[in-house]
């Protein structure tokens, strides 16, 4: 079995202490890549010194998180375009929009969404999608800007079966973590409707461990356990379920020579 975390921050203060060695036990649960999205200024040094040090294993995206959206979003987001222009990235991201954590900044989040996802049409490069509690206005602009050359993920997806599938008309995948795992969530109605080949497993680590981890620091050897609850959803063996899901990242962030 072969899995691809297609989220996850391990670049952050969380895993200082034992970076490596939390790499060395992603590897040895048969994790074949980590894909890192940024999320503003403040990250951008750290996620490239860890892509730099694994320049084969940890995957590096640029992009403004929606929580980080401020007065001069803009000016941050010339320099991370800057960024962008000039380095290897596999993607743009972590963009889209937050109205669990503040309301007041909706227009500027809005704002900042829209540039990126032009930067995403003009570079050719998949979005990694923050919507929480905001699916519906998301997915609204991803159909409104969509020509043929949108695509990605939408990260953590927590939206309802109807708009699972107009995720999946729109091109996008399904980013499946540590949720899935928990006895009050809907993701299992939905991945039984939607079926493998809209997914894309992650573990947003340091965030959403999986049971039997729940509460604690995630990282992305947790990744097996995603996957086994998938594989139970659909009554298919958990090697299939991540070679499916592997293939689908890897055609997603072009990154076909991963094997």
């Amino acid at each position: 079995m072969v899995l691809i975390d297609t989220h996850t921050h391990i670049y952050l203060d969380d895993f200082k202490e034992d970076q490596s060695e939390m790499i060395h036990r992603a590897k040895q649960e048969n994790i074949s890549a980590l894909l890192m999205p940024n999320i503003d200024l403040t990250s951008v040094n750290d996620l490239i010194s860890l892509a730099s040090s694994y320049p084969d294993y940890c995957f590096p995206m640029m992009g403004l998180h929606p929580c980080s959206v401020s007065e001069n979003f803009r000016s941050e987001l010339d320099t991370i375009y800057n960024y962008l222009s000039q380095g290897n990235w596999i993607g743009i991201g972590e963009i889209g929009l937050d109205l669990y954590w503040n309301k007041t900044s909706f227009s500027d989040q809005l704002d900042s969404f829209k540039i990126q996802l032009e930067w995403s049409k003009a570079l050719r490069l998949p979005v990694s999608i923050h919507s929480r509690e905001a699916t519906e206005e998301s997915l609204q602009l991803i159909e409104e800007l969509q020509d043929g050359t949108l695509s990605g993920v939408f990260h953590c997806f927590s939206g309802t079966l109807e708009q699972a599938k107009r995720v999946c008309h729109a091109g996008f995948k399904l980013g499946i973590g540590g949720v899935v795992t928990y006895k009050k969530s809907t993701l299992p109605e939905i991945i039984s409707s939607v079926g493998p080949h809209y997914l894309v497993l992650e573990t947003d680590a340091p965030y959403l461990s999986p049971v039997p981890f729940r509460g604690k620091r995630n990282e992305p050897s947790y990744l097996k356990f995603v996957a086994m609850q998938i594989s139970e959803i659909l009554s298919m063996p958990i090697e299939e379920i991540g070679q499916i899901t592997s293939q689908n990242a890897r055609t997603t962030f072009n990154l076909n020579t991963i094997s």
